[in-house]
């Protein structure tokens, strides 16, 4: 008897991979151009979401007034500056230390605003100070929401008279407890 099947010739033969059917990128993962895509648009949306998340100061404000006195023999000045603030947000502004800093030709000097028990002192010696001064800006001072404050901050730097007309800019931080971004006045 014959074999009723017609005999297989080796060219129709299909070899059968394995490798090549399970676990391989080309077969089980989509194009390289999906996925660059996909994570493009992921990025992207991301980028806009930190942008418009992004902490901004809830105050505003404003420096006013800056008033110099030489300190003899010390190489350095007493500024009373003057200034506003007005919070923004929906709730109390806390402030919880209050800097300056001058940036002069050359160097940049950082000081801490003077205690508000000090400043009577400190208008006795130096009285050029005293006339244009307001209430001392204190820290701890609360601003309820809403409203606006304006008060006196003190601060000494190591420069002469000269050097801190000549100043390229001076800038007041006023860093509040509950809020990542301070308040930045500058002049």
């Amino acid at each position: 008897m014959t074999d009723p099947t017609p005999p297989v010739q080796a060219s129709q033969q299909q070899t059968f991979r394995i490798g090549e059917e399970f676990g391989t990128p080309k077969k089980n993962l989509p194009p390289l151009k999906v996925i660059v895509a996909g994570i493009a648009i992921i990025l992207l949306a991301w980028g806009i979401a930190a942008f418009i998340q992004r902490p901004q100061a809830l105050a505003s404000g404003s420096l006013d007034e800056v008033n110099s006195a030489e300190i003899p023999n010390q190489h350095a000045v007493m500024v009373a500056m003057n200034v506003s603030v007005h919070n923004n947000g929906t709730k109390p502004f806390w402030i919880k230390t209050i800097t300056a800093d001058l940036q002069t030709a050359d160097q940049s000097y950082s000081a801490d605003a003077a205690s508000a028990v000090d400043f009577d002192r400190y208008y006795q010696a130096f009285p050029v100070l005293k006339p244009s001064a307001l209430a001392p800006l204190q820290r701890e001072a609360k601003i309820s929401s809403g409203e606006q404050t304006r008060g006196t901050i003190l601060v000494s730097f190591p420069v002469t008279p000269e050097v801190f007309a000549a100043r390229k800019s001076l800038r007041v931080t006023i860093q509040p407890y509950d809020q990542p971004v301070p308040l930045v006045l500058t002049k």
